[in-house]
């Protein structure tokens, strides 16, 4: 699938031409780059590899900055594949803005969410409690209870609802509308909220 990799600026709000307001989110893309082309004779299939935002030289392993450097680029922050481009072309170097998108299509966009750290089963699941602080359950009151069975089978299920992790995982949103596209400012609003936090780097994919 081929698509761009942009900034989240965050969310406002815009009128449409039916006098709507609308919820959008503001993605930035510039500096979107072809760092490069995966062949199928070379690499057994067939890709282009983009390139967003910048880091210093002192910051990138000395294997990835000499793979920049053959290519005569300069390091990124991200890089990533996408499929189903025409790489006859495309050449190394080539930057793609947000006229690559249009107003009124629908896209796919990707990002990792924002981490909420390790929560309890409360807060991960919606658990109620064991109950109230009567009846010598002082401490009881965001416990998760009884987890495990009896002497058959005498083990606790695989994925049993418990505490852990929450949030810092990949999501994609699919069928979101493009609604804007800014081509002086390199901006793209596209409809609705999409995951992750202000300034993380998001896919957008052409379905």
């Amino acid at each position: 699938m081929a698509g761009l990799l942009g900034k989240k600026i965050g969310m406002t709000s815009i009128f449409n031409t039916e006098g709507d307001l609308i919820p959008v989110t503001v993605i930035k893309i510039d500096s979107c780059k072809v760092v490069n082309i995966r062949t199928n004779q070379r690499d057994g299939y067939k890709a282009v590899q983009l390139g967003y935002g910048s880091k210093k030289e002192k910051k990138v392993n000395k294997p990835l900055l000499g793979y920049y450097k053959s290519n005569k680029l300069s390091p990124f922050t991200l890089l990533k594949e996408f499929k189903d481009f025409d790489t006859n072309e495309i050449k190394i170097g080539d930057e793609f803005k947000v006229d690559f998108f249009s107003e009124g299509e629908k896209i796919k966009v990707r990002n990792k969410t924002i981490g909420r750290g390790f929560q309890g089963v409360v807060k991960r699941h919606g658990f109620s409690g064991v109950g109230g602080a009567t009846h010598g359950q002082s401490n009881r009151l965001r416990a998760p209870g009884s987890i495990g069975q009896s002497s058959s089978p005498s083990r606790v299920f695989k994925g049993h609802k418990m505490a852990g992790r929450v949030g810092n995982e990949n999501v994609t949103i699919s069928n979101l509308e493009v609604i804007k596209v800014d081509l002086e400012e390199n901006i793209l609003m596209i409809k609705g909220a999409i995951p992750g936090p202000v300034n993380s780097i998001v896919e957008l994919i052409k379905k």
